[in-house]
């Protein structure tokens, strides 16, 4: 009964593989890709923090969260358009808010940093950490709310 008992536990222990151990973590590859000391030349530390360690900035600190001129958003890390003016609007959660993205250039993840599930955004091209989105934006139109640091964009003006 003894050797029995210790065969169970050992089996046991040798066989409890979970699944995080058994899925192979998939690195994206992007088309623009840099080394950490390249990002941290071309950006800012509050670019660098948002944009590459998926940092958030402080809400309300974006002077785009206000910005309601026509024109286009793109990364800030690589210039890749992502948001057009015309689905901006005013979510009141002090960051910039968009309805949709525009389509190939966000790319999307699921995260669990704050103990559940968010999906996170990416640009699409050069794997910048963007924001999130969620299911609580205008109902007249996606439903959609594209919760976007502000830091990550670039707003270039309509000509």
């Amino acid at each position: 009964m003894k050797n029995a008992l210790v065969i169970f536990c050992f089996s046991f222990l040798f066989s409890c593989n979970g699944l995080a151990q058994k899925k192979e973590q998939k690195k994206e590859t992007f088309e623009i890709t840099k080394t950490d000391t390249e990002w941290k030349t071309q950006l800012t530390e509050q670019e660098y923090y948002v944009l590459r360690k998926a940092g958030t900035e402080r809400a309300f600190s974006s002077s785009l969260n206000k910005n309601y001129k026509d024109g286009i958003y793109v990364c800030k890390a690589c210039e890749t358009p992502l948001f057009k003016s015309e689905h901006k609007y005013d979510s009141g959660s002090g960051w910039p808010s968009f309805d949709r993205e525009i389509k190939g250039n966000v790319a999307f993840s699921t995260d669990y940093k704050i103990g559940y599930a968010r999906t996170e955004e990416h640009c699409a091209t050069c794997g910048g950490h963007l924001g999130h989105v969620f299911n609580d934006g205008p109902r007249e139109t996606t439903g959609k709310r594209h919760c976007i640091n502000g830091v990550a964009l670039k707003f270039i003006p309509k000509e």
